[in-house]
């Protein structure tokens, strides 16, 4: 069974997710970085070539794909509950957890980053990322068998929470 962390950008699932696979010996794969990679272009080229729906449709191919491996780390894109058959596809094989952060601790650790174009036009950036997260916060609920706060926590803590649960959940399901 795959850890699959989904969760607003700046929430920690990069990193959270590199420090669950180097404890549990899992591969950590960032779905971002395979639609980059498969791409070959950055995600702001592929949204200004594309458009969102185009980048969606990458993303949930790589899903669909990735969803199907065992025993890894997934790091999901931000926006990955935005189409439900991407949590369909990670639910099969995949104990979802929902790292969560405030808009002021999201806003603090991605402000100034240039990888993702606005989602909204017309905002100022803390208004924007208050208003996806508002959006996006019923469905990452919804989508999430663990819910972790992740404001002022070290990674390796939230880490050895997720591997708790994980572990219950893994001895629940067989």
């Amino acid at each position: 069974m795959n850890i699959v962390l989904i969760g607003y950008r700046g929430t920690g699932k990069s990193h959270v997710g590199r420090v669950l696979a180097g404890r549990l010996s899992f591969p950590y794969i960032s779905v971002d970085r395979a639609i980059v990679s498969r791409a070959g272009m950055s995600i702001p080229a592929i949204v200004e070539q594309y458009g969102w729906s185009g980048f969606r449709d990458r993303e949930s191919q790589e899903v669909r794909e990735i969803s199907g491996w065992d025993n890894i780390i997934i790091d999901c894109g931000g926006g990955v509950v935005e189409r439900p058959e991407n949590i369909d596809c990670l639910r099969e094989n995949g104990c979802m957890i929902w790292l969560k952060a405030t808009v002021q601790t999201i806003v603090r650790r991605i402000e100034g980053g240039a990888n993702r174009p606005a989602l909204t036009a017309g905002k100022s950036f803390t208004e924007e990322v208050a208003e996806v997260l508002e959006r996006r916060t019923p469905l990452y609920r919804a989508a999430a068998m663990h819910e972790v706060e992740t404001d002022e926590r070290d990674p390796e803590d939230i880490a050895a929470e997720i591997i708790s649960f994980w572990q219950k959940s893994t001895r629940t399901s067989l």
